[in-house]
């Protein structure tokens, strides 16, 4: 499943849960938590369980963050989420540890939030909880955790890595934090291009505007779709010839080039680039 994209909804706003399902996005996450005021979060819980049931969400993975853990609205949500069959994903915001028992009490896959310093030091025990498919990262809560400022902590590598890294060891998507700033299109090439390198494969996203960029930003290129096929055919042509590794494009390729290889075809044939 693809994760370039993932919107953010305000679970509250019934004119904005009406128009996601055709935005674009991979995913849409309708958001109980940081987006709805706390008077609100009764009638948000209520309109995205009736929403969720009613619209056509297509093929898109439709997901809601719930409150976290410890707060009075955490055991409402799972209550409420747990009757709703179209959703497919919990967002686990302020996620510190194994959240199994969330995906064993909804019968839901699991997304935990890396955002507090806890979270960051228990980060294997976060992605090795049952029913996780994905784990993403709050910047701006983490900032606030550990007493920093979120523009030191929006493009943290030493954190990003260790994030990626958990999530590679538990087969898990990394999915990058929010850009904030709404004007910046460079800005968010920029972040996203970096993301990706470092292994995440998509990013959060809280307007419309964002969505295409990000699906862009995580998609093959055409460039890396060419040098994949021609990095695959010459290596079937060199395993005839018992040979590990060969020259392509002037690069040394042998067997690690051929799984990235095959990584990006397939990652250009789910979003629709192979003709």
């Amino acid at each position: 499943m693809l994760r370039r994209s993932q919107l953010y909804v305000p679970g509250n706003n019934q004119k904005m849960i009406a128009k996601a399902p055709n935005l674009g996005a991979d995913s849409v996450i309708l958001d109980l938590e940081d987006a709805v005021p706390d008077g609100s979060k009764d009638d948000a819980r209520r309109t995205v369980a009736r929403l969720a049931r009613e619209l056509d969400w297509g093929n898109l993975e439709l997901c809601v963050r719930i409150n976290p853990r410890g707060s009075r609205h955490f055991a409402k949500d799972l209550a409420a989420l747990s009757g709703c069959r179209r959703v497919d994903c919990i967002v686990i915001p302020k996620a510190e540890g194994d959240c199994s028992r969330i995906g064993s009490r909804t019968r839901k896959n699991l997304m935990p939030v890396v955002e507090s310093a806890a979270g960051l030091m228990h980060v294997r025990e976060v992605a090795a909880s049952k029913r996780a498919v994905a784990i993403s990262y709050g910047a701006a809560d983490f900032a606030a955790s550990v007493g920093g400022t979120v523009t030191a902590y929006t493009d943290n590598l030493a954190v990003k890595t260790t994030i990626v890294a958990a999530a590679a060891e538990a087969g898990l998507d990394a999915i990058d934090n929010v850009f904030f700033d709404l004007d910046d299109d460079r800005g968010f090439r920029r972040q996203a291009a970096e993301a990706r390198a470092l292994g995440f494969v998509g990013k959060q996203v809280v307007h419309p505007s964002q969505i295409s960029l990000a699906n862009e930003a995580f998609s093959p290129t055409k460039k890396e779709v060419e040098w994949a096929s021609r990095v695959l055919q010459e290596m079937g042509r060199a395993k005839g010839k018992k040979l590990g590794a060969i020259r392509v494009d002037g690069s040394l390729v042998d067997a690690v080039h051929s799984r990235l290889a095959r990584d990006i075809i397939e990652r250009a044939e789910e979003a629709g680039l192979l003709h």
